[in-house]
């Protein structure tokens, strides 16, 4: 199970299309050398099912003749795996080669000779210098998610030594290599396929990766593979989608991502680059959904702040409103007028939204009348973290820019509002949207995986996440 979890890290799957991917992973020699200390404790215990089949013959044994034997209900009782690593083969896969192994079997013997002479006892067996070798394909299935299949294996027994216990096991030392040879074949037959039907049992653990992860009830991510993986001597890098869409809706946003290159860094077990593209097909789908509009309304706004949303504070500033709207409450509809675009430089995330702003005043009825629209240009910084198997965030404002798109009430100079909407952005429109940002949305991942020592850096058009990671389960 632990190696499964690696082999999808590693190598999720060749396959050639012409997309940029929105994120990549990378896997480094400090990840495949924990996947490897992880993945031999389930290579060990399934060595320990071989099944021995029992082994009959018989042998012509001077001065007694012919001697018929069997060897039965043999058991593996420890296998030994000290020496072991995983290789990656450029433009492949991995190489699992196992070296010095060694297994400890007990069985029963029975014998007849003489026609009429029957014995029996125990046996212990020794094999010793035991090598396995393996090389591992990784591909695509049909719905974007890594498949694994055994090349070729190769499989050698060094040597056995046997010795019998009881009765008259001194006739099986007369013929001993005759048994230590068939049952170093019956082992050496079985090694090679059952190393194939571990590997072929990974693939259902492989289908949990999250190729589509659900964000909320606006959006899904995507992480199938667009490209086939880059293996390297020491690394492995893959391209995934990584495309925000709409539930239900997959539409392509109107600009593509951009080609970009995770640095050479090793520190760490895995890298993972999130680019611009990732972030801005979000926008696109929140804007898209309508997720990216508010009404406020006077009681989001603090008790203790002397701006109302009502035609009188309001009115200070704008005569004509306290006049031909006198004591009434007010609603504003803060809404995108075009999709966020998100930029990464070094060290800086900002995120530009070009908004209206329609202010209403709330007549007895509940009929509501504009008074006026102006056009909101607005500048907020992101800090991005990880909480959890997500990547979180939340913003400040850097600036805002107000201009007068339409009035109903007449002509008034827009300057004279800023200092109201810039507490309406820094104490009702930012708060909401740090609570939504800080519940984040999932990272790529498979089964019950955590990210430990991570680091976040924003660099020039994506961010990426150094992270070492462990596996429980």
């Amino acid at each position: 199970m632990f190696l499964c979890r690696w082999l999808v890290l590693v190598a999720l799957i060749p396959v050639t299309l012409s997309t940029n991917p929105g994120v990549k992973v990378k896997l480094t020699a400090k990840g495949l050398e924990y996947g490897r200390q992880l993945g031999m404790a389930s290579i060990q215990k399934k060595l320990k099912t071989i099944k021995v089949p029992d082994i009959s013959g018989a042998e012509k044994v001077s001065p007694i003749g012919k001697v018929r034997y069997s060897l039965t209900n043999v058991q593996i009782v420890e296998v030994g795996l000290p020496t072991s690593a995983l290789d990656l083969v450029p433009g492949t896969g991995v190489r699992l080669s196992i070296g010095k192994a060694f297994l400890r079997l007990h069985g029963n013997w029975r014998v007849k000779y003489l026609r009429i002479i029957k014995d029996s006892g125990s046996f212990d067996l020794s094999v010793s210098d035991l090598t396995i070798t393996t090389s591992i394909a990784i591909k695509r299935d049909g719905t974007g998610r890594p498949e694994v299949s055994t090349v070729d294996c190769t499989a050698t027994v060094g040597s056995a030594s046997i010795k019998f216990h009881g009765g008259a096991s001194w006739l099986y030392n007369l013929f001993k290599k005759f048994i230590d040879k068939a049952l170093r074949n019956a082992l050496q037959k079985q090694i090679c396929p059952l190393v194939a039907n571990a590997v072929s049992d990974l693939n259902p653990q492989l289908k949990t990766l999250n190729v589509v992860a659900k964000v909320d009830q606006f959006a899904e991510i995507e992480y199938s593979m667009v490209s086939s993986p880059t293996v390297s001597t020491s690394s492995i890098e893959l391209g995934l989608k990584g495309e925000f869409y709409n539930i239900g809706k997959h539409q392509e946003p109107p600009f593509s991502p951009a080609a970009f290159s995770l640095p050479p860094q090793t520190d760490n077990m895995l890298y993972i680059g999130l680019s611009a593209f990732t972030a801005n097909s979000a926008a696109f789908v929140y804007n898209k959904a309508g997720a990216l509009s508010l009404y406020i309304t006077d009681d989001m706004i603090p008790q203790g702040s002397p701006i109302r949303l009502n035609t009188r504070t309001f009115g200070a500033f704008i005569p004509q409103i306290a006049k031909r709207f006198p004591c009434l409450m007010m609603k504003l509809l803060v809404k995108t007028e075009e999709n966020p675009v998100i930029t990464f430089e070094p060290n800086n995330a900002t995120v530009k939204a070009t908004c209206t702003v329609t202010a209403y005043a709330i007549q007895p009825n509940a009929t509501l009348s504009p008074l006026f629209v102006l056009n909101l240009e607005s500048s907020v910084s992101a800090r991005l973290f990880i909480s959890g198997m997500r990547l979180a965030g939340e913003v400040t404002l850097n600036k805002m820019d107000l201009t007068l798109r339409t009035s109903y009430v007449g002509e008034f100079q827009v300057r004279v509002l800023d200092n109201i909407f810039q507490m309406v952005l820094k104490v009702v429109v930012i708060p909401k949207l740090n609570v939504e940002l800080a519940k984040g949305y999932p990272l790529p991942t498979l089964g019950k995986m955590k990210l430990v020592n991570t680091r976040l850096q924003v660099l020039k058009d994506y961010m990426m996440i150094g992270t070492d990671v462990q596996f429980s389960g």
